[in-house]
């Protein structure tokens, strides 16, 4: 992995992230970055519209996963930053879900980090959040993007900083993973603050 940074050194202690997904993730996405930041000390949790989350490896049934709080029970403001992972059916499905769109709306609204591999930006735009932003996605959401408003590019990490409120990493797939998940690890250790522990 090429680094720009050392994350071996980065300590999330004291930091709680939250994933989002349901039926069709694509599991590479949910799980790598899910183990960089809990290796570096955070608290994660899988937060969910369903009791139990299925991976995919593209279109093969792969593991599956239990989840920490359903959508309709989780409070944002126990999150420092949230992970959108990918796969076509995960995004599209919680699109759907008025209460998961308001979910993801609120971590930007309250000016957080949000994290979007692959697909995952079909729930941003259903939140309204694209507008203005520098993103990038799987290549056949661009028309999407921006027609929501988006800046689409062509890159392996966009970092976004200035397009909105909260800070919004996206990556195009999971070959972009390493670099993915050391820019959410940087993200996270440069300043977001501990909010109130989860029970």
């Amino acid at each position: 992995m090429s680094t720009t940074s050392d994350t071996t050194t980065i300590d999330l202690s004291g930091t709680t992230v939250a994933f989002l997904a349901t039926e069709g993730v694509e599991q590479v996405e949910l799980t790598q970055p899910w183990e960089a930041v809990k290796a570096a000390g955070a608290t994660v949790h899988l937060v969910s519209t369903t009791d139990e989350v299925q991976g995919f490896n593209h279109l093969d049934k792969a593991d599956t996963f239990p989840v920490d709080r359903k959508v309709s029970d989780a409070n944002p403001s126990v999150y420092d930053a949230l992970v959108l992972p990918g796969g076509v059916a995960n995004p599209d499905n919680l699109r759907t879900d008025e209460q998961a769109v308001d979910f993801v709306r609120s971590f930007l609204e309250g000016d957080k980090l949000v994290a979007a591999i692959c697909h995952a930006p079909w729930t941003l735009i259903e939140a309204d959040a694209v507008a203005g932003r520098r993103m990038t996605s799987w290549p056949s959401l661009q028309t999407d993007l921006r027609n929501a408003g988006a800046e689409w590019v062509d890159e392996q990490v966009v970092v976004d900083t200035d397009g909105g409120p909260g800070t919004l990493i996206t990556s195009r797939n999971p070959d972009d993973l390493p670099a993915f998940s050391e820019r959410l690890l940087a993200e996270l250790a440069g300043g977001v603050g501990s909010p109130s522990q989860p029970d």
